[in-house]
């Protein structure tokens, strides 16, 4: 038991950039976390020791955050207008360029961002992946493909400097 606990703890740090890239939010993100461990400690008994735990945890995570967000889709939502007057813009050039990204990353569809940041920000094998997404492996290899392609073309465009027709 102890060497599951173990376990558990090292894959924290991947579940917590999971739920992040996932929620877009980092109070929702650890209120995923939370969730997804409390499920998990709650089936721990359903594990079968010897297979992945790091999809296991994985799955559990998407699956529960697939469930809230259809929950949240039947609810009424806060105006966006008034949320964006109670953020202040991020001042350093590297907050700005972090700040990109992630516009950058939520402009994906879901599907590749999912792919993307399970295989590219968590280190999780296209395998596991694809077992975590439930689909093939050669689904999650395309999405992740054209997630990193679109990625890239967001942000060169970012990067170009605009010329004036002088």
């Amino acid at each position: 038991m102890q060497d599951l606990k173990d376990e558990i703890i090292t894959l924290l740090p991947s579940l917590r950039g999971f739920a992040r890239s996932l929620t877009r939010n980092d109070t929702e993100a650890e209120d995923l976390m939370q969730e997804t461990l409390v499920k998990a400690i709650g089936s721990i008994h359903q594990f079968t020791p010897g297979t992945n735990l790091r999809a296991w945890l994985f799955t559990i995570q998407r699956n529960t955050f697939y469930t809230a967000y259809h929950r949240r889709r039947r609810e009424p939502q806060m105006d966006a207008e008034a949320v964006d007057g109670l953020t202040s813009q991020p001042s350093q050039e590297w907050s700005l360029r972090l700040h990109k990204l992630d516009e950058a990353l939520h402009q994906l569809p879901a599907e590749q961002r999912e792919a993307l940041m399970l295989v590219a920000g968590a280190g999780v094998t296209y395998e596991e992946a694809a077992e975590i997404c439930e689909c093939a492996l050669g689904t999650i290899k395309s999405r992740v493909n054209r997630a990193r392609c679109r990625l890239l073309e967001m942000l060169e465009d970012e990067a170009v400097p605009e010329v004036s027709g002088d």
